[in-house]
């Protein structure tokens, strides 16, 4: 079992403050009741605004750790933390993150990072005021694998990249978009930004990947040059539930992206990154990122999904302690949310697909299975839907996100979106 216990040895626990405790928050709190001792961590508070909805609730209760209806709240009565561990809905990211660094703490986000890259800019200047570390929960990016990966990458042993791509496939029925008041919503009722998509929530681990391997730095990304996507919607949703994008770096290496919730079976994550000297595989015949170069050589790096998927908890708490560095935080998490923030602008409206590519079952799936077939096919061959004569395909426009700073790009150099 990996523990904050079998990885250091404290003077005196670090105070972490749990913040969404009825979401995904509850398996971050139930790792730090059950892997980090008393004596390594102090829970000083839970952040959940509807209490009654988190099962660890009264959990919490008989262990005399309040829950507090709001960050805000938890300050305001004068409490500390080292730590805020952020899981709430991703629309709050940001300004939770800003908040606690204006008080002194750390802050370990989960993904993504933030909704659009202007707020993004904004928490990493509040973070190099504060002086504190904030740390982003792109799991993949804390595990061996993939740190191991990117090391040999940048060492040029595979020479340079010239394409990588990615596919996920991970069904939802209704009720996933059903669960919550936010779920595939471009904007809330306030009219702020949510942009929920599977690049920018679900899946956005394996868009967040192919740029983090490319980064220069064991701490940095790959910088997006310019993106066209393309984005459909089986689901009666605002956003899309479809999405295939090419991505250009700043460096000329071409990225592709495909994912869907619209579809009939469980497929991926995987990816295939093709380099000069080798290419590199995870998931398309095993769960083991396996380089294979062009001498017939093989060297395997093992599973990112290997290491506990907390990894970056622990690790968070050691950079708490002056013992570890950050090695993914929001610079290195930016370019996730330029890409995101760049398929929107790239395709406008949302394309519904056509009734009779879409099937309805009574428990409430809905599959768009021949969007689906195309999907794998294009994964397989390296182009878009609209490159390969889809009748229901609609290529999206070429974006310049070279100099991105503001979505949408429309007012970049203009007005300001009032509700920001």
């Amino acid at each position: 079992m990996y523990t904050v216990k079998s990885i250091s040895h404290l003077t005196k626990p670090v105070k972490v403050v749990m913040v969404g405790i009825a979401g995904y928050g509850f398996y971050y709190l139930k790792t730090l009741l059950e892997k980090c001792s008393p004596e390594e961590v102090e829970i000083v508070g839970g952040v959940e605004p509807y209490p009654d909805k988190a099962e660890i609730s009264d959990e919490l209760k008989t262990r005399g750790i309040p829950v507090f209806s709001s960050l805000e709240e938890f300050y305001d009565k004068g409490r500390e933390a080292e730590l805020v561990v952020v899981a709430s809905p991703l629309h709050f990211h940001v300004p939770q993150s800003i908040l606690a660094l204006q008080h002194g703490s750390h802050v370990l986000c989960d993904k993504p990072v933030g909704v659009t890259v202007q707020e993004v800019d904004r928490l990493i200047a509040q973070k190099d005021t504060a002086n504190k570390e904030v740390l982003v929960g792109f799991q993949w990016s804390y595990s061996q694998a993939i740190q191991a990966l990117k090391s040999d990458i940048r060492k040029g042993i595979w020479g340079k990249p010239r394409r990588l791509k990615t596919l996920c496939f991970w069904p939802r029925d209704l009720a996933y978009y059903q669960r919550n008041s936010w779920a595939g919503k471009i904007r809330d009722s306030k009219g702020h930004w949510i942009l929920d998509s599977p690049a920018h929530n679900a899946m956005a681990h394996f868009l967040h990947n192919l740029l983090y391997l490319l980064g220069d730095r064991p701490e940095t990304s790959a910088v997006p040059a310019k993106i066209k996507a393309e984005a459909y919607r089986a689901f009666p949703i605002d956003n899309y539930d479809t999405t295939a994008c090419r991505i250009w770096t700043g460096e000329g290496t071409e990225l592709l992206f495909y994912a869907s919730h619209a579809v009939s079976r469980d497929w991926g994550p995987m990816f295939l990154l093709d380099f000069e000297e080798a290419t590199i595989s995870f998931g398309e015949t095993g769960q083991e990122i396996i380089a294979r170069d062009l001498r017939g050589g093989e060297k395997r790096y093992g599973s990112p999904e290997d290491d506990d998927q907390f990894k970056k908890l622990f690790d968070a708490i050691q950079v708490v302690q002056g013992r570890r560095e950050v090695v993914c935080g929001p610079e290195a998490s930016r370019s996730q949310v330029v890409c995101v923030n760049g398929i929107q602008d790239s395709v406008g409206t949302i394309t519904d697909l056509p009734p009779v590519l879409v099937q309805r079952s009574a428990e409430g799936r809905i599959v768009a299975q021949a969007v689906e077939q195309s999907l794998t096919i294009c994964y397989q061959r390296g182009v878009l839907p609209s490159e390969s004569n889809q009748s229901w395909a609609q290529a999206g426009e070429n974006i310049d996100l070279s100099d991105y700073v503001h979505f949408p790009i429309m007012q970049a150099s203009g007005e300001k979106d009032k509700h920001e």
